[in-house]
């Protein structure tokens, strides 16, 4: 699998074709043509590394070392409750820190970092963790969730999404509580909390959300569908993947720009985060996960 994956990127430095939103498309030949043409020639992915040898890895967090926390569903299918889902920790290089940081999880999906405490989405309930030791801290159920995927934290909150519900929790230790839901996140996936605003992704009409609160959303780009992770490109911008292998640049002004598409490899795009220039992108298949610099600031 690892040869699979380098044939596909070797000796890389990536810019994707433009890929727009038809509201967005320019007109050929046009100033915003040539503009969203610069844009995607200036941006750009450079392979750092990959890491092998994960179980279906989905999710990411940054350590409180400054390495990653990668979420692994383990062996068997995502649906069943048998505890094969665990935790891994990488150091920053991509080396493995420790294989199973910890264990006795059924799904593991997004994670978070939250005041020394490791959150995990676990589809029936949020598991946490000492960041610092892997040691197991409780199990908070919430009733009622079809398919918890995401987590984030905004505003002192832990935020985790339910794709089956469209609907955003808001977890502690001591409980869960509906945090917001709307009937226009149906299929949400990714959340990620940035100052004022917390940024949402959907996988059905591909969408990336800008909300500030009750009623106040703005739909910053639409179109990538099976939306998946979120991050934040140093200077503006967006990154999103699309969980069937695709990772797209958002301009500032909604501008989608295809960058990535490893849809015939068979390498899935799952939960991407950014964190300064880094990205790092869990490959449920082929059980990688990889590391790009983003170029082109």
């Amino acid at each position: 699998m690892r040869a699979l994956f380098a044939s596909a990127f070797a000796a890389i430095l990536l810019s994707g074709c433009s890929s727009e939103t038809p509201e967005k498309a320019a007109e050929p030949g046009s100033l915003a043509q040539e503009v969203e043409t610069q844009i995607a020639e200036a941006r750009s992915l450079e392979l750092l590394w990959t890491a092998s040898g994960f179980e279906q890895p989905e999710g990411a967090a940054l350590a409180p070392d400054g390495g990653y926390f990668i979420s692994n569903i383990g062996p068997g299918p995502e649906t069943e409750k048998d505890g094969n889902g665990y935790i891994s920790r990488l150091n920053t290089d991509g080396t493995v820190a420790a294989a199973k940081f910890a264990e006795g999880l059924d799904a593991p999906a997004g994670l978070a970092v939250h005041e020394g405490v490791l959150y995990a989405a676990d589809r029936d309930g949020v598991a946490m963790f000492d960041a610092a030791t892997g040691a197991a801290k409780g199990k908070v159920v919430i009733e009622g969730v079809v398919f918890l995927n995401d987590m984030t934290v905004w505003k002192g909150d832990v935020l985790v999404s339910d794709s089956g519900t469209a609907t955003i929790h808001k977890v502690t230790p001591e409980g869960a509580s509906v945090f917001a839901t709307n009937a226009g996140w149906e299929g949400i996936n990714g959340v990620l909390g940035d100052g004022d605003r917390l940024l949402i992704s959907t996988m059905t009409d591909g969408k990336l959300i800008d909300m500030r609160g009750p009623g106040a959303e703005t739909v910053i780009a639409t179109g990538m569908k099976d939306a998946d992770g979120i991050g934040l490109v140093p200077g503006g911008g967006y990154l999103v993947s699309s969980w069937p292998g695709e990772i797209h640049h958002v301009s500032e002004d909604g501008v989608v720009t295809l960058m990535i598409d490893t849809k015939a490899d068979g390498i899935l795009q799952n939960d991407l985060s950014v964190f300064g220039d880094v990205v790092i992108v869990p490959n449920w298949e082929p059980g990688t996960v990889t590391a790009w610099k983003i170029a082109g600031q």
